[in-house]
């Protein structure tokens, strides 16, 4: 879905990620970051994030690269195989980025790595890049609630 301006509105984002204190950070960094109003899923792993993508539409996926079963960059090429995900922004979070890995990711159709330590400003600044500032679905901000309800 895309806004009057021609920016892509995310209301669903994949958090995969074999951590859930991991996929936790994620999700709370998204939200200071500004990603209110939008529902979020998550995998541990590559294999159960692409037994969810059968069944639920999403607008980005934010994935780990080192997990059991199936890893983030077999994913990515798993994805990047089949019509229905090809067009899907994929995001690496991963400690693993050099510069090898990130051209190699690139290649792999990856639309951005964004390196752990995660903060929501690592967020806006890669993410931002390829969707535009407020992509989020709900632009009011906890703020501008508790300041309209005060004003």
């Amino acid at each position: 879905m895309r806004r009057e301006d021609g920016c892509m509105i995310i209301q669903k984002i994949l958090i995969v990620d074999d951590s859930s204190t991991s996929r936790m950070i994620t999700k709370r960094c998204l939200e200071i970051a500004g990603f209110h109003g939008i529902e979020y899923c998550e995998a541990e792993d590559g294999l159960k994030a692409l037994a969810l993508l059968r069944n639920e539409r999403v607008d980005l996926v934010l994935s780990d690269l080192k997990m059991p079963k199936m890893d983030g960059t077999t994913l990515i090429k798993k994805l990047k195989l089949d019509d229905t995900t090809r067009n899907l922004p994929v995001f690496v979070i991963s400690s693993m980025g050099n510069d090898v890995t990130e051209g190699q990711l690139e290649i792999e159709g990856v639309a951005g790595v964004i390196k752990k330590p995660l903060s929501p400003e690592k967020i806006t600044a890669t993410i931002g890049v390829l969707f535009g500032p407020n992509a989020h679905a709900n632009t009011d901000t906890e703020e501008d609630e508790i300041l309209g309800g005060i004003l």
